[in-house]
């Protein structure tokens, strides 16, 4: 090599040999990961992807759900394992939830475990849903009677009585008696019994779980036709689920569980933090921060920081109305609530915008969430602390801004009016004065002379409008 190129030197045959290193290096990275990958296709068959629903079914739940079981389909898992631990939560996130469960090309198994956990209200439906439904010793599933707004649950209709009537036939069970939570209880009723039939589960009990609040333990479920089986934790679910069919989409497809590798995909930053942003209390905060902090920017442009800590907490804040089944009414109530107290600052009208804004705005933010479940419901304490915290900085403002107006003017040309000042030079009846500590064009009466105290009675532009001082000592003439 160095024969056919002699300008080849030492130094260039060491960078040669770093680069075929390096070329080398790169190229048994790229087949490990290749190998990894193909190993990682090759044994999704051989996992089962563990999810756990704990606590309130939520916007942060169903985010969570929702692409673990993505996951366990990109990574060709054998199943998916839910585990369920829940009190209910919200209609539309439980939805979401099982619209998710029967897209599902990797069966899912619902699991309610550990002892003592419950699969309560929407916790059923989604049970109802899943391919395969397991429960632990200890556990109870049902109540998924729907709560009527007011927070009362719907008048649950009583079993058939026993006793006849005169012409011999049972009596029919009572329905709800307002429209509204009868036209609630028929719909969860039509769902939960489109899912009992889907998987062959018992849809007359059911019905009662909808229409009386029924529940049933682990061993009742099971008698009953609603749950397949009963494990005492995740190994034992794996042995007794191996060899059952179940139907994924249009195909009967046995499971193979036994000896699977659980793999437990717990949640993430991102699911943590959607948990706490969906708050509807601390979303309601955060629009208010975000609300003034772009007022106060408005107010006093190039501040940055409140515009910026506005605008984050704003777009923050609406995400997570996004996230809730909002009602609109109240979201525009809540909104023209805080316009009419920041008028109340620009507009003052002794109080009754800002009155008029702090009851909308207290209106509009107990009707912002259209929910049942305690968690997700507006704080009556809250509003009421950020309403009164809201008049009280408007009419701060608006007492700060009446008594700047009021105060005498320190800057600007009008702060010159009325001022003793010195003439600089004079010139027939105009010439230069010196005020704060400038000069100044001036013009006034004949027969000034430098040296001479005069009084500014005006400013026309930018030439001051000046007239001899009567107090001023009498100019000395030269000798």
């Amino acid at each position: 090599m160095a024969a056919l190129f002699p300008g080849l030197t030492s130094g260039t045959h060491s960078m040669l040999r770093m680069l075929r290193a390096l070329a080398a290096a790169l190229a048994a990275a790229v087949l490990a990961m290749a190998s990894a990958n193909a190993q990682q296709a090759g044994d999704g068959r051989q996992t089962a992807v563990v999810l756990s629903l704990d606590g309130i079914v939520g916007p942060a739940s169903a985010d969570y759900l929702i692409r673990g079981l993505a996951a366990a389909r990109d990574q060709n898992a054998a199943v998916a394992v839910l585990r369920i631990d829940t009190p209910g939560g919200l209609d539309a996130s439980m939805r979401d939830i099982i619209r998710a469960i029967l897209a599902s090309p990797v069966p899912v198994i619902a699991y309610v475990a550990p002892n003592g956990s419950r699969a309560a209200s929407a916790g059923t439906y989604i049970l109802y849903a899943s391919h395969l439904a397991a429960m632990a010793p200890a556990t109870n599933l049902g109540a998924a009677t729907p709560i009527s707004l007011g927070g009362s649950p719907a008048r649950p209709a009583e079993p058939p009585r026993k006793k006849p009537e005169a012409n011999g036939e049972e009596s029919p069970p009572p329905s709800p008696k307002d429209p509204g939570e009868s036209k609630a209880v028929n719909d969860a009723v039509a769902y939960i019994r489109s899912l009992a039939a889907l998987r062959g589960r018992n849809a007359d009990w059911a019905e009662q779980a909808v229409r009386a609040a029924a529940s049933l333990s682990a061993g009742e479920a099971r008698a009953q036709n609603v749950i397949d089986l009963i494990a005492d934790d995740l190994p034992d679910l794996m042995e007794k689920a191996d060899g059952r069919s179940v139907r994924v989409g249009n195909n009967e497809v046995i499971l193979h569980t036994k000896g699977l590798a659980l793999q437990e995909r717990e949640p993430d930053w991102r699911t943590r933090m959607l948990g706490v942003i969906t708050n509807p209390n601390l979303a309601l905060i955060l629009l208010m921060i975000g609300v003034y902090g772009l007022i106060f920017e408005f107010m006093s442009p190039g501040a940055l920081y409140p515009g910026v800590v506005g605008a984050i907490c704003l777009l923050v804040g609406l995400y997570a109305l996004s996230a809730l089944p909002l009602t609109y009414a109240g979201a525009a109530l809540a909104l023209l609530g805080a316009v009419l107290m920041v008028a109340e600052i620009f507009t003052p009208s002794l109080g009754a915008l800002g009155l008029a804004g702090a009851v909308s705005f207290i209106l509009g933010a107990l009707m912002l969430v259209d929910t049942d479940v305690p968690a997700y419901e507006i704080s009556l304490p809250l509003v009421a602390g950020v309403a009164v915290a809201s008049l009280g900085m408007t009419f701060l403002i608006a007492r700060l801004a009446l008594r700047s107006r009021r105060a005498p003017i320190v800057s600007g040309v009008e702060a010159l009016l009325g001022q003793r000042v010195k003439v600089l030079s004079w010139t027939g009846a105009q010439g230069y004065v010196s005020a704060a500590g400038e000069r100044w064009r001036a013009a006034g009466p004949d027969g000034l002379a430098a040296g001479d105290t005069v009084v500014i009675e005006s400013a026309q532009g930018l030439t001051l409008r000046v007239r001899a001082d009567a107090g001023a000592p009498p100019r000395k003439e030269p000798a």
